[in-house]
C-alpha cells in the first residue's frame, strides 16, 4: 500500500534541484543517448486509441473491497485481474478476483465472488464462474496462471489475505481447489505472486508475494481527528515480512524453500514481481516492488540460491536514494537493445520510475530523460504493462491509475479518482503521454491484464474498478502494422515456455505470465513489426538451454511453437 495523503510533502512541491534532466545530462554526457543516434531522426510514433466497450461486452464485473470507517489496510489492496484461455478454444478468458467482508475476511455475499467470465468471441463474455468452480473463499488481492503441472491445462493460484488458493485446473471447464494437498500455506498477508522454472527442472515453481505483518485487529487512527477524517495509515506502521518460494516436486505438492533459497533472509513490504533474465546468465531472476522499503532484484545462482543485488545494480533506490511506493511492474526490453529494462508505478509526484538496463548486470535511472518522469508525475499508478500497442517495433507504456486513499484531496491538491494513461514509445529515449488515446474516464482504478481479446493482433487491456464497472479497453489504434504472437510449447522446458526469450530483428521479448500489479497475463508473446512482410529470422531461446531458429515466418497470425529436441 502507498503511503497516506500528508506523507510526502517533498515530493509534492515537485522536482528538486539535483534530480532536474539538465543535472543528469551534464553528467551522464552523451551516453544517455539509448535509444538512438542524436543525429537520427525516428519517424512519428503512430497513435494509440482506447474504446471501453465493457458494458457492451458483458463483462460486468465490479470489485468490492469492502471499505469501513476503520480503514482496514486490507481495503486498498485487491484487484488482481488474470488473462488466459482456459478452455483451449483459442479466447483469452477474463478472471477477476475480489474482496470479502471485514472485518471477519468471508466472502459473504455473492457481491464478494472472485468472477471467471468466458469469451466467446466478438467481444461477448459470459459469467461462467458458478460452473468452473472458482467463486473463491476469503479476502482475494492477487492472481497468477500457468500450467504448474505440464498437463497441458492453465491453472491459477490466488494470493489472499490469509487465504492463498491454488486451482488444478481439471480440462473439463471445472476448477478443483488443491491448496492444502499442494503444501501451500496461509500464514501472511499475500498480495501476488508469479510462475518461473528458478531451478531449470522443466516444472514451473510459484514465488508469492507477502505485504506486511497485519490483522483486522490493527485499530491505530491515522489522519485528523479534529476534522474526523480518517485515512489509511502510512507503510511505516507495518513491519515487513518475507517473501515465499514453492519448488515444485512434479507430484502435485510443493516444497516450501524460501529458507534455503535465501528469499526468507530479506523482508519487504511487497506488491508485485516480474521475472526476467537481467545478466543474460541464461537463468531467470525476480525483480519484487517494495513499498516504501527498497525493492529486491533476486539474482538466481546456479546452486538453487539466490541474491539480492538490487542495490548493486542500480534498481533498489531512484538516484535521489529515497525509495517510493513501488506499486505494479513489468520487466522488458524498452530500447531495443537486446537487454531487459524495468518499469514500475508509484504515488502521485514519485513518478514511475524507469531503469534502462546497461549490460554487466546494471542499470540506470532514466525516469527523468524519458519524459516518463514529466509525463506521470500528475497520476498515482498500480497495474501496468509495457506492449507495443501500435504495433510500430516498440514497446509502450500502459498504466492504471489512482490514489490510495478517497480522501486525499482534502489533504494535498491531487485527486482519487484518476485516468488511465499510455505512454508512447517516441523511438528516441523518449515517452509521450497520448492525451487523446480515449483514456479519459476517472475512476478507483486498480490492476489491469493484457491479451489480444478478438485474434487482431491488437493488444487489449483489462482494468479493476473499486466500487465501478470493470473497464475493457478494446485497441482501435488507427494504423494496421504487421503483428505476430507466439504461444510457445515446452518439451524439455515447461510446458508454457515461460522464462524462453524470443527475438525477431532487434526485438526481445519473453514469455511471462507476472505482469503488473498483484495479476498475470498468458497472452503469448507479442511483436509489432510495423511495415514488416516476413520475419526472416526468429530466434528461441528456451529455458532448457535449446537454441531455436524459424526462419520466413508469415506475419498476422498467432503462431504455436513447439520446442525442438535438438
Amino acid at each position: 500500500m502507498p503511503a497516506s495523503p500528508g506523507q510526502h510533502q517533498a515530493s509534492e512541491r515537485g522536482f528538486l534541484p539535483w534530480q532536474s534532466a539538465t543535472f543528469i545530462l551534464l553528467l551522464l554526457g552523451c551516453r544517455i543517448l539509448l535509444f538512438a543516434s542524436a543525429n537520427a531522426a525516428p519517424p512519428a510514433p503512430s497513435p494509440v486509441k482506447f474504446e471501453d466497450i465493457a458494458e457492451l461486452a458483458g463483462l460486468n464485473f465490479v470489485l468490492d473491497n469492502s471499505p469501513t470507517s476503520q480503514k482496514h489496510l486490507v481495503e486498498t489492496l485487491p484487484g488482481g485481474i488474470a488473462l488466459f484461455d482456459y478452455n483451449h478454444d483459442g479466447l483469452i478468458d477474463v478472471f477477476f478476483t475480489n474482496g470479502a467482508e471485514l472485518p471477519q475476511m468471508e466472502k459473504t455475499n455473492k457481491k464478494y465472488s472472485n468472477r471467471l467470465f468466458r469469451n466467446e468471441g466478438n467481444f461477448r463474455f459470459k459469467d461462467v464462474t458458478e460452473e468452473a468452480g472458482l467463486g473463491g473463499s476469503g479476502y482475494s488481492i492477487g492472481v497468477a496462471v500457468a500450467d504448474f503441472d505440464n498437463d497441458g491445462n492453465i491453472d491459477l493460484f490466488v494470493a489472499g489475505a490469509y487465504h492463498n488458493l491454488l486451482y488444478r485446473n481439471r480440462g473439463d471447464g471445472r476448477f478443483e481447489d488443491i491448496t492444502s494437498k499442494a503444501g501451500i500455506q496461509s500464514d501472511q498477508l499475500s498480495v501476488a505472486a508469479g510462475w518461473f522454472d528458478f531451478d531449470q527442472d522443466g516444472r514451473l515453481d510459484l514465488l508469492v508475494i507477502n505485504y506486511a505483518k497485519w490483522t483486522p485487529s490493527f485499530d491505530r487512527y491515522c489522519g485528523d481527528r479534529e476534522r474526523d477524517l480518517r485515512v489509511y495509515c502510512h507503510p511505516k506502521y507495518f513491519d515487513p515480512v518475507p517473501n515465499q518460494l514453492y519448488r515444485n516436486r512434479g507430484d502435485g505438492t510443493f516444497e516450501n524453500v524460501s529458507q534455503t533459497s535465501g528469499i526468507a533472509k530479506y523482508l519487504g513490504r511487497g506488491m508485485s514481481v516480474a521475472f526476467g533474465d537481467y545478466d543474460q546468465d541464461g537463468r531467470i531472476d525476480a525483480f519484487i516492488t517494495n513499498d516504501n522499503l527498497p525493492n529486491f532484484l533476486f539474482h538466481n545462482l546456479p546452486n538453487g540460491t539466490f541474491e539480492e543485488v538490487a542495490l548493486h545494480a542500480g534498481v533498489a533506490l531512484l538516484d535521489s536514494g529515497s525509495p517510493v511506493s513501488s506499486m505494479g511492474t513489468d520487466f522488458r526490453d524498452l530500447d531495443n537493445d537486446g537487454l531487459p529494462d524495468l518499469v514500475f508505478t508509484a504515488l502521485r509526484g514519485e513518478t514511475f520510475p524507469v531503469f534502462l538496463n546497461q549490460g554487466s548486470g546494471q542499470f540506470r535511472d532514466f525516469t527523468y530523460q524519458s519524459k516518463i518522469a514529466q509525463e506521470s508525475f500528475p497520476f498515482s499508478g498500480w497495474g501496468i504493462g509495457i506492449f507495443d500497442f501500435n504495433n510500430d517495433g516498440w514497446k509502450d507504456i500502459f498504466t492504471a491509475n489512482s490514489h490510495v486513499d478517497n480522501l486525499v484531496e482534502t489533504f494535498v491538491s491531487g485527486e482519487y479518482a484518476q485516468q488511465n494513461t499510455v505512454f508512447v514509445n517516441q523511438q528516441n529515449g523518449k515517452f509521450l503521454r497520448d492525451g487523446a488515446a480515449g483514456l479519459l474516464v476517472k475512476r478507483p482504478h486498480r490492476a489491469s491484464g493484457f491479451a489480444d481479446l478478438n485474434n487482431d493482433g491488437k493488444i487489449d487491456v483489462v482494468v479493476s474498478c473499486f466500487g465501478e464497472p470493470a473497464e475493457l479497453l478494446k485497441n482501435v489504434s488507427p494504423d494496421h502494422h504487421a503483428w505476430l504472437i507466439l504461444f510457445l510449447e515446452g518439451t524439455k522446458s515447461n510446458r508454457d515456455g515461460i522464462g524462453a526469450v524470443v527475438k525477431i530483428g532487434n526485438q526481445t521479448n519473453i514469455m511471462t505470465t507476472a505482469v503488473g500489479y498483484a495479476s498475470s497475463s498468458y497472452s503469448g508473446v507479442h511483436f509489432g513489426l510495423g511495415d514488416q512482410t516476413v520475419a526472416k529470422k526468429i530466434e528461441i531461446q528456451w529455458p532448457s538451454g535449446i537454441r531455436q531458429v524459424l526462419t520466413n515466418v508469415p506475419l498476422n497470425q498467432v503462431l504455436h511453437v513447439r520446442e525442438s529436441l535438438q
